[in-house]
């Protein structure tokens, strides 16, 4: 069975950025599954899975629009050190996560603590970035009326 849409697909996979850093990797856990055609992975990653079947291992390269998207300025802002409930704990490099606009739940990092305030970034923190996958499909199969109702695999 090739992966298409409303199959649910598992995968091991090794990420990497473009200096081959490893960012992410399924290696010693159970494979990935996800329902195919349903957006739940970066769609650059999902296309190239399209028309592949179990075993087949591919090499894949994904560039920013087809991932994260680019970084968007509007989304890195310096706000007072007042606006966190513990502000003992803010320093570079943590993470929290935020309400967006659209009622999502958003991910923002700080990047900078000065007199001035608190640099943070909503942007993903692989946005810009040129992401390689190496793949290995390990099952294909189709999905049950619940895992397509339901929008992912179970």
């Amino acid at each position: 069975m090739k992966v298409q849409a409303n199959c649910v697909v598992s995968i091991h996979y090794r990420l990497t950025n473009e200096s081959g850093e490893e960012l992410d990797s399924s290696a010693g856990q159970d494979p990935l599954s996800y329902l195919h055609g349903t957006n739940s992975l970066i769609p650059g990653l999902e296309t190239a899975l399209t028309g592949q079947a179990a075993g087949d291992k591919l090499q894949v390269t994904v560039q920013p629009a087809d991932a994260y998207g680019d970084v968007n300025p509007e989304l890195v802002q310096t706000v007072p050190i007042s606006a966190f409930d513990t502000p003992e704990n803010v320093k570079a490099g943590v993470q929290f996560q935020a309400q967006g606009p659209d009622g999502q739940v958003q991910l923002i990092t700080v990047q900078e603590v000065t007199d001035d305030g608190v640099t943070i970034n909503a942007n993903h923190p692989l946005a810009g970035q040129v992401l390689h996958f190496d793949v290995t499909i390990e099952a294909v199969r189709e999905a049950s009326a619940e895992e397509i109702d339901h929008g992912h695999a179970h």
